[in-house]
């Protein structure tokens, strides 16, 4: 009798936390979070498409979200500025997603208000407010997840994890599905194309986002946060964001002063190579971002050298986090760590940048890949994310890492068979069923990995550097997505994105031992 009772005292428990205001808050903060991205991706692409732009040019606007993956450069701008009158009346951490909100409000309406096929022209514009939903975005989700994780000591983090993604994924669901039933309702579709439906969708959209909004409004501040003084003055602080927008400037014109240079090299490699050209055109891309993110960093240690910032300041928001860990884990540790961090996903983050151009180019209607591949796809992706706690938490992270790394590679071969089919909507059930419970089971134990990973001491820096980490080099390969089914078929370009992930299997199995031996030394 009493271990009835004992259970039902703990079935009342957990029932109890699940209803906890700030497990449920996380749960509304998760579903704004969720709608931005794919109004980026998914959704835009088919928007383009249906407007009759090309292939490699749709692939291309994926690179417009990276804006996640460098948002570990501007978290510490985030964590330390404060904002005139919104921090003093609402704190630190929801002044800050107050902000992100309103911006992405903003970049959803600029996005619905152009036409993309106006020219040239209407495609930058489209192109430039993408980059700046991606940005504002990127924002809302540092800010989110350190208001995760100080507003509730350690005991419920799972649980506000939990509601959080579920949020994210009812979010996404609404942006995916939601946006191409709401497209066709108002009656665009390939054959017959209305930009004026798709303006009505996406400022639906924004008004969608005022859940967010409320959200943020209504929330208190978290009790470490709403106590907390900022250190620094008013001087220091201005002179520190100087430092941010001069690095920015510095990446910008470096990366578009070199646009005529990486245009002529692509040209050459393509009269000279051929189909290899591709190849070498996307080695261009890679070099001249990263000569920019050299020359804003050059232009950064100079400025902090000349006094324009305070050097303890930029040390503990950019250099601490880093170097604390590297001393954690050891050089050799922390580096294959990272690499572990930046290719788990890349064989479904590659895959998924033209995914819903394959479903077009196959002959599916935005009603079937709404109902199949987001509605049903979002189910399987929950079923395998509550699959993948269980094992993780019975198995270990690593092993289930492994096994989603396999099963991420394998899940991508089904899709040849599809491409092989054409439009069959039982193979596409199933394609897509297994492909998302896959995905799901991999997603959960790559978050507890992620967590593992991040001092607590600097919780906000370190895990917009791994989330950061995680996307950047898919999103730059998947950017070049479409060039490779021009060039090679979707068949071979599925088989590339299987092959892509095996050499993450190996980076796991020893990632494990070194970081076993090396926490086990310490």
């Amino acid at each position: 009798m009493a271990e009835k009772n004992g259970g039902g005292a703990g079935r009342a428990a957990m029932l109890r936390l699940w209803i906890h205001p700030r497990v449920l808050t996380m749960l509304f903060l998760g579903f704004s979070a969720g709608i931005p991205i794919l109004l980026i991706f998914s959704t835009l692409s088919v928007w383009l498409r249906e407007a009759g732009v090309s292939r490699s040019a749709v692939t291309f606007f994926s690179w417009a979200a990276l804006g996640y993956s460098f948002k570990f450069i501007w978290a510490p701008l985030v964590d330390k500025l404060p904002l005139p009158l919104l921090t003093r009346m609402l704190g630190r951490r929801r002044s800050w997603m107050l902000l992100s909100q309103l911006a992405v409000i903003i970049a959803i309406c600029w996005m619905g208000m152009t036409d993309p096929t106006r020219g040239e022209s209407s495609l930058v514009f489209m192109a430039l407010a993408a980059v700046f939903l991606g940005f504002s975005s990127a924002t809302q989700d540092i800010v989110i997840d350190a208001y995760r994780i100080e507003c509730v000591d350690e005991s419920l983090q799972a649980m506000l994890a939990s509601t959080y993604v579920a949020g994210y994924r009812i979010g996404m669901l609404v942006a995916g599905a939601g946006s191409l039933f709401i497209a066709s309702w108002f009656g665009t579709s390939r054959e017959l194309y209305d930009v004026g439906a798709w303006r009505q969708t996406y400022l639906l959209m924004a008004v969608v986002m005022l859940v967010g909004v409320v959200t943020t409004c209504l929330i208190a501040e978290p009790e470490e946060t709403r106590t907390s003084s900022y250190r620094y003055s008013t001087p220091q602080y201005v002179r520190f964001f100087v430092l941010f927008l001069l690095a920015g400037a510095f990446f910008a014109s470096c990366f578009f002063l070199t646009a005529p240079l990486a245009v002529w090299c692509k040209k050459v490699a393509a009269s000279s190579f051929g189909s290899h050209g591709h190849l070498l055109g996307f080695l261009v891309e890679t070099v001249r971002l990263f000569l920019a993110l050299i020359a804003a960093a050059a232009a950064a240690w100079f400025a902090v050298g000349a006094g324009l910032a305070d050097r303890d300041m930029v040390r503990e928001s950019y250099v601490e986090p880093v170097l604390d860990f590297f001393v954690r884990y050891g050089g050799k540790t922390a580096v294959l760590l990272l690499l572990l961090v930046g290719f788990y996903r890349i064989s479904d983050i590659v895959l998924g940048v033209v995914s819903n151009v394959f479903y077009l180019d196959m002959g599916f209607s935005k009603n079937v890949i709404a109902s199949v591949t987001k509605t049903f796809g979002l189910l399987m992706t929950l079923a395998g994310g509550f699959l993948g706690g269980m094992l993780t938490l019975r198995f270990g992270v690593y092993r289930i890492l492994f096994l989603g790394g396999i099963l991420a590679a394998a899940t991508n071969l089904l899709f040849m068979l599809l491409a092989r089919s054409g439009d069959d909507v039982a193979l596409l059930t199933v394609v897509i069923g297994a492909d998302n419970l896959c995905a799901g089971l991999a997603s959960t134990a790559f978050v507890a990995f992620l967590s593992s990973l991040t001092n607590i001491s600097f919780t906000a820096v370190q895990y917009a550097l791994f989330s950061s980490l995680m996307t950047l080099f898919p999103k730059l390969i998947g950017g070049y997505s479409g060039t490779a089914v021009s060039t090679f078929g979707y068949e071979t370009f599925f088989l590339m994105t299987a092959l892509m992930g095996l050499p993450v299997l190996v980076v796991i199995w020893f990632a494990e031992r070194l970081a076993s031996n090396t926490l086990a030394k310490k």
